[in-house]
């Protein structure tokens, strides 16, 4: 019988979808995925978070709840709006598991490099937990984190804070899914017998360090997050070591036979707008999952990515000093990311 039972909200996610494969493959935990939708699952919830009151009857089911890994998202253009619904979410589940009775004794909070701001422009790097990074004006990282923090200090459940950046994993539909923008970008310029060119400005494929994060190695990272005695009431960056995109682009394009261009900076969700008839094309000639070309892939995402024009490095010594050092190589995460969308028939090949 499992010791442990994982809630995992957000569970049709890039970072639910492989905490659920990994809770599924590690001795003592038995999950429960939580998603807006009905998921065939034993044990899964559908709520939808940002309705309270049908979130909490359905909540309690989940009465015997250890531990919460949080990976659920619902994006707002108005980043105020933003922080208030995200904020609400979360207190929607946890009072709905207090409710239930739930015996939660962790929580695992995703946040990302924003809390960083670096979405609001340059900010100096590496990145440092410890630093004094909390931005005037709304985000809701800081609301999510106020909120478990508020409740530890009143006997509630502790947490431990995870920021990953930029997640590579293999849910099809996520709006933030690289390894789709690629694979995606990949198959069309293949399609056309065009050059496989990095999107972005020169100096981003050349002069700036980015960095990624395996979704499968964060899943392993989130077990460790949710158990250790040092992860208790902590925030640990999570990424793998920084590179250059040149180094990167240049092995995807020899690992799918494409041949290589310079850097052509362009702006994906106009440049690509009218490949619809192309995308169509390819589903229909390999039998694809039939996802309208909108909903397929979200270029607006690789856009934000590629036009990165300044340094990306996290740094890593908090969370190997407290006891948490596996890595991956990013270039095998993404082109084994682009295998499983392929072989589940989501990407074309």
């Amino acid at each position: 019988m499992a010791d442990r039972v994982a809630l995992v909200a957000g569970a049709h996610g890039i970072i639910g979808k492989a905490l659920l494969e990994t809770l599924a493959e590690t001795p003592g935990w038995r999950a429960r995925p939580l998603g807006r939708r009905a998921d065939p699952r034993a044990g899964a919830i559908a709520a939808d978070l940002t309705d309270p009151a049908a979130a909490r009857a359905a909540l309690m089911a989940a009465g015997d709840v250890t531990h919460v890994f949080y990976a659920a998202l619902s994006p707002r253009a108005d980043l105020a709006e933003e922080e208030a619904v995200n904020g609400a979410m979360l207190e929607t589940l946890l009072d709905g598991l207090a409710a239930a009775g739930a015996p939660v004794e962790r929580v695992v909070l995703y946040q990302g490099a924003k809390v960083y701001g670096v979405h609001l422009g340059p900010v100096p790097a590496p990145f440092y937990e410890d630093d004094p990074i909390r931005p005037l004006g709304a985000n809701f990282y800081f609301a999510q984190e106020d909120a478990l923090r508020r409740r530890a200090a009143a006997g509630g459940p502790d947490f431990a804070l995870l920021r990953p950046d930029v997640v590579i994993g293999d849910a099809a539909g996520n709006p933030m899914n690289i390894a789709m923008v690629i694979g995606a970008y990949a198959a069309l310029v293949r399609a056309a017998g065009a050059a496989f060119r990095f999107p972005g400005p020169a100096q981003v494929y050349d002069g700036v360090f980015a960095q990624l994060t395996d979704a499968h190695a964060l899943a392993r990272a989130s077990l460790w997050a949710a158990t250790a005695e040092a992860a208790r009431g902590q925030a640990f960056n999570y990424v793998h070591e920084p590179f250059r995109w040149r180094r990167i682009w240049e092995r995807i394009g020899a690992a799918l036979a494409l041949p290589p261009g310079p850097p052509l900076p362009m702006t994906l969700a106009t440049r690509l707008a009218d490949q619809g008839p192309a995308w169509r094309r390819l589903v229909a000639a390999q039998g694809l999952v039939d996802t309208p070309y909108d909903a397929a892939v979200q270029w607006g995402f690789g856009d934000f990515v590629f036009h990165s024009a300044f340094d990306l490095v996290s740094d890593m010594g908090k969370i190997r000093r407290a006891g948490f050092a596996e890595t991956v190589d990013s270039g095998q995460a993404l082109l084994d990311a682009i295998a499983r969308l392929q072989a589940a028939r989501v990407l074309p090949r």
